[in-house]
């Protein structure tokens, strides 16, 4: 994949996460919030050559970034994405919990996209 296609992916992604949470299914909701997230990531990694094939790579990416930025926040909004991921297999979260976690989701892919390019 390109790293504009991975731009589009993490698009569809978090468009499809509204819409599985408008029709109650968390967990679809959860995961597709997840995986906006990690497309984005891909399409940073990509960009400047890093290495995004394995989970371990996107909390490598996680780390460069907030080094970069100065901005504790992406480590904080990536812990909530994960906490998506982890519901995809638990479907515990209430649906308000998926609610704010998908807004955190868009406030992180707020911040990620200008490092796409």
């Amino acid at each position: 994949m390109t790293t504009l296609t991975y731009q589009q992916s993490s698009q569809r992604f978090m468009a499809q996460a509204r819409a599985e949470l408008a029709q109650g299914d968390l967990q679809q909701a959860s995961e597709k919030g997840w995986g906006a997230v990690t497309q984005l990531l891909k399409a940073i990694a990509d960009r400047r050559g890093w290495e995004h094939n394995r989970h371990r790579h996107y909390l490598r990416i996680i780390s460069r970034l907030r080094a970069e930025t100065g901005d504790g926040d992406i480590r904080r909004l990536f812990g909530v994405a994960s906490a998506l991921h982890e519901n995809f297999y638990e479907n515990e979260m209430e649906y308000a919990d998926v609610a704010d976690g998908l807004e955190d989701v868009e406030a992180l892919l707020f911040k990620l996209r200008p490092l796409a390019g």
